[in-house]
């Protein structure tokens, strides 16, 4: 007998013919784990021109990078982003003492700056 008690049937990957495989996983995201160091000090200038709208293809460049995060309401904040859909983004946030798992709608998003 194996170790790990008896082998059952073996089933058809994904459910069987015809069946479709699920879904990959989103790039980063599940996972991900914090950056090990603190960001910057001091936050970058705003950038001059802020777009009407964040675009998901634009912010993705900034994956697994500090990211400086001016939000329409409320004060800039560092942010560290492991996943980007269509309409958001995800990661950790910077609490001036350690790193939180957070999410953003990309409309919420003023400008950003990543390095």
């Amino acid at each position: 007998m194996p170790p790990f008690g008896p082998v059952g049937p073996q089933l058809p990957p994904f459910g069987g013919p015809g069946t479709p495989p699920p879904p990959a996983p989103p790039i980063g995201g599940q996972g991900a784990q914090p950056p090990t160091a603190p960001p910057p000090l001091s936050p970058p200038p705003k950038p001059a021109a802020t777009p009407l709208a964040v675009d998901p293809g634009a912010i993705s460049f900034c994956l697994f990078r500090n990211t400086y995060i001016w939000p329409t309401f409320g004060p800039g904040f560092w942010f560290y982003p492991v996943f980007v859909g269509r309409t958001s983004v995800s990661g950790f946030r910077w609490t001036g003492r350690n790193w939180v798992f957070s999410g953003l709608d990309l409309r919420q998003i003023s400008s950003f700056s990543c390095f």
